[in-house]
């Protein structure tokens, strides 16, 4: 929680102001924003700023498979389904008098939105395989990096639902928009890691600094964290260089801008007609190059799925479905 306020970017010291505002609250709050911008960590920083008296539970609902979210989120019964073989409480029950962080709400099936709508406006829960009510005080803080108001036009998300959530909405800009933070939360990783790890402490070299302020982080804070903490682990100086950062700087760094390096060869490879008389098929042409950027993506990525979704703008559920539809799995 100690990195939370250390900024110089206008944007999140707007973000932290409104958030320490609404915290004494019980105001539901709705935090936008890209994968792994830290989005978590200010719902922590608004529960803990609020002095209610239950506990802070997290659940990401793009990690769990439906029927099981149904189940952690509302409870269940013993013998609600094989496999229940005591009762156990769900989420809400467990966040009574608290704080209920809501992941990823932009990923919950219609169904459990449903469901949710209706927690929300009667303020009690059903466990599964029970159809008495328990009664629930909770302060819901839910977070997305989708458009949810595009999601409702398209029909996926409830429109009643969306504005009981955007209360207080808080967006959270990206950290490629808020490059004077990175030496900050750079350093603050550094001397975090070393001192978990009971490592001498260790710097980065000025070149190193402005390689990290120059690269685009499409995974945000999360992944600046991450490299940090590969590169404390496997450097052997006390001052860390640029080269230990991006090892491979033309194909590592900024790898969007990497997907179309040349637009001819691009084309070429795609093999797209010009349109004659005849006449084209237009679907057969998208296929091709949606195939065509979701192969590129995975190898600039090296594999890593989040990463390669990053690169194309889509959230990780979402770019495994493109890779199931087109057999690329």
């Amino acid at each position: 929680m100690a990195y939370l306020l250390e900024t110089k970017n206008p944007l999140m010291q707007q973000v932290y102001k409104l958030a320490k505002k609404v915290a004494p609250s019980s105001s539901t709050v709705l935090l936008l924003g890209e994968s792994g911008t830290g989005k978590e960590v200010l719902a922590k920083y608004i529960h803990f700023c609020s002095k209610r008296e239950g506990p802070f539970v997290a659940i990401n609902c793009a990690a769990i498979p439906e029927e099981l979210l149904e189940a952690e989120l509302f409870g269940y019964e013993k013998g609600a389904f094989t496999g229940a073989i005591k009762s156990k409480p769900g989420k809400f029950e467990l966040a009574h008098k608290g704080t209920l962080f809501l992941d990823e709400i932009g990923d919950l099936s219609p169904k459990l939105q449903a469901k949710l709508l209706r927690v929300l406006q009667e303020k009690q829960v059903e466990r599964l395989g029970s159809d008495h009510p328990i009664k629930v005080e909770v302060r819901i803080i839910a977070a997305t990096n989708k458009d949810l108001e595009k999601e409702v036009e398209k029909g996926n998300f409830i429109e009643d639902l969306f504005y009981r959530l955007n209360v207080i909405p808080i967006k959270i800009p990206p950290l490629r928009e808020r490059k004077e933070d990175i030496p900050l939360l750079a350093n603050f990783f550094l001397k975090k890691i070393c001192q978990r790890e009971g490592i001498e402490e260790k710097k980065f070299s000025e070149k190193a600094i402005k390689a990290l302020i120059n690269y685009s982080w499409p995974g945000n804070v999360r992944e600046l964290e991450n490299l940090i903490e590969r590169v404390v682990i496997l450097s052997e100086s006390n001052i860390i260089e640029e080269e230990e950062l991006f090892p491979q700087p033309l194909a590592f760094r900024n790898m969007e801008d990497n997907l179309v390096e040349d637009k001819y060869v691009l084309l070429k490879s795609l093999n797209i007609p010009e349109i004659s008389e005849e006449g084209v098929e237009l679907n057969k042409i998208l296929r091709e190059i949606e195939m065509f950027y979701l192969k590129r993506a995975l190898e600039l990525s090296k594999g890593v799925k989040t990463r390669a979704a990053k690169l194309l703008g889509l959230n990780r559920t979402t770019f495994i479905e493109k890779l199931k539809k087109y057999n690329l799995t």
